[in-house]
């Protein structure tokens, strides 16, 4: 977020509140806060990096992303 009113600063942020809203939080009734802060934790770490697939990166997970642009660095 750089501006104040520019809608497109947040998009990324939105897009991912959405999803985590959509795949997990709606779907539970947490008794504690520290229970919600885990699983949502446990989510971005388990799922979201690791597995979720994103077509923005051409249909590969995060993690897997990460990866291929170290490899693009170090062979560059």
């Amino acid at each position: 977020m750089s501006c104040r009113g520019n809608c497109w600063d947040n998009a990324v942020a939105e897009s991912f509140c959405g999803r985590l809203k959509e795949e997990l939080v709606h779907w539970k009734n947490y008794q504690t806060r520290a229970q919600a802060q885990q699983d949502v934790l446990d989510y971005i770490v388990m799922f979201y990096n690791s597995e979720r697939l994103h077509s923005y990166l051409d249909h590969r997970t995060q993690n897997k992303y990460c990866e291929a642009m170290l490899e693009l660095r170090k062979a560059a």
